[in-house]
């Protein structure tokens, strides 16, 4: 397993919209393991296939205290939703910011394993949060975007100094 590059906001490449996986391939399954290896060094609970630069509709999740429960959707799609709640959501492609998001309260979402079969789950709570997060992703967008202009403003600022710093240093 190799652990891949997590691309920050404001890359442009994080604005993507990911293409449907017509087969699971060998390769789905060694880009899951990737990335999953990559979510857990980051100290992550989730990663789409777009944050490290691939253009396909999958993401990884793991919301296991002992990480040992991982789980993979391929072409996830939301087809049921209910409620709302707020929650403060952080993302490794945006570090050390956190901000409250208005999501779903309950999803459910069809997706393909890493076998190729179709299977669907009920979710809620931060399960549901981070689906749905992760499925922004996979749709070219990042949490930042729910945030005001002015506050997003403000995110990429702080961001694009932190890089500056970063490779002054370097």
């Amino acid at each position: 397993m190799t652990q891949l590059n997590i691309l920050e906001f404001p890359d442009p490449r994080l604005r993507r919209v990911a293409q449907p996986v017509e087969e699971v391939t060998d390769y789905e399954r060694t880009l899951a393991a990737d990335m999953l290896e990559t979510m857990y060094a980051a100290r992550g609970i989730g990663l789409a296939a777009t944050q490290v630069n691939q253009s396909i509709r999958m993401l990884v999740l793991d919301l296991s205290e002992t990480k040992n429960e991982p789980k993979v959707f391929i072409n996830p799609e939301i087809i049921d939703r209910q409620g709302a709640q707020i929650c403060e959501e952080g993302c490794l492609s945006v570090p050390g910011i956190h901000a409250d998001v208005e999501r779903a309260e309950e999803i459910r979402v069809r997706a393909l394993g890493l076998d190729g079969e179709p299977f669907e789950i009920d979710a809620n709570g931060l399960l549901a949060v981070c689906i749905q997060h992760e499925i922004d992703h996979l749709d070219g967008k990042v949490f930042v975007d729910y945030l005001s202009p002015l506050k997003r403003r403000m995110v990429e600022k702080k961001l694009k100094k932190r890089l500056r710093e970063a490779e002054a240093v370097a």
